[in-house]
């Protein structure tokens, strides 16, 4: 597993509302370190192995949208967590939270920034949403950002989320404007969930306005 050493890393310390949230993550998006290529093998590229190491738009808005967000006996599942910012956020809350990602590196990077944040360790697991062997099992809210990059990822998504989706479920997906959000809610309805798109209310904590949306889809069992 890559150590803090052999990238450049940055500290910051990230307001989510009135809660703070510390976090060590890559200098920029230009770092790499693969020196066994375990990411090589997992078919990471050098150009993509970084992106999961800097906090993006769409991962702040999730965890801002998270910030209140009923979470009382809810089991939480975060998909494609990256710096896993919206895990470390409810994690603080005391919320039952399961983070994964398919990259080799997340894991080390959570259990530092958990650290960082004097909060309980949070449950993960590294896994490829294509082959999910798992023992996940199911949730009552699954969340995730950026995770529409190409075509072939939107129905592998939705059948994870279907695998991994209580009965009754919401799922939350915040997509920074790639066009594949109207895709991802025709998979999403094929399992029976209702569909919303909203633009996030506020978001003077980015730098840029926001083009993207929030997705919400729910099922209910009833």
């Amino acid at each position: 597993m890559t150590s803090l050493t052999t990238v450049r890393v940055r500290y910051q310390t990230i307001e989510i509302g009135n809660t703070d949230i510390h976090l060590c993550t890559l200098r920029d998006n230009q770092q790499f370190s693969d020196p066994d290529d375990e990411a090589l093998n997992l078919g990471i590229c050098s150009a993509s192995w970084p992106m999961f190491g800097v906090i993006w738009p769409s991962s702040l808005v999730l965890a801002n949208h998270m910030l209140e967000y009923d979470i009382k006996d809810k089991r939480i599942l975060e998909v494609g967590c990256g710096m896993a910012l919206s895990s470390l956020l409810l994690n603080h809350r005391h919320a039952d939270i399961t983070a994964t990602d398919y990259h080799p590196t997340v894991e080390y990077f959570l259990d530092r920034n958990t650290t960082l944040n004097n909060n309980k360790e949070i449950n993960f697991e590294r896994l490829d949403w294509a082959e999910d062997n798992s023992h996940l099992g199911k949730f009552d809210i699954i969340i995730g950002s950026d995770l529409l990059y190409e075509d072939q990822h939107i129905g592998i998504l939705a059948e994870f989320i279907e695998r991994h989706a209580l009965p009754t479920c919401e799922v939350i997906v915040v997509d920074p404007g790639r066009g594949r959000k109207n895709k991802l809610t025709n998979k999403m309805i094929e399992f029976g969930f209702s569909s919303q798109h909203v633009k996030p209310e506020n978001t003077t904590y980015l730098a840029l306005p926001f083009k993207g949306h929030i997705l919400t889809f729910s099922r209910s069992a009833v």
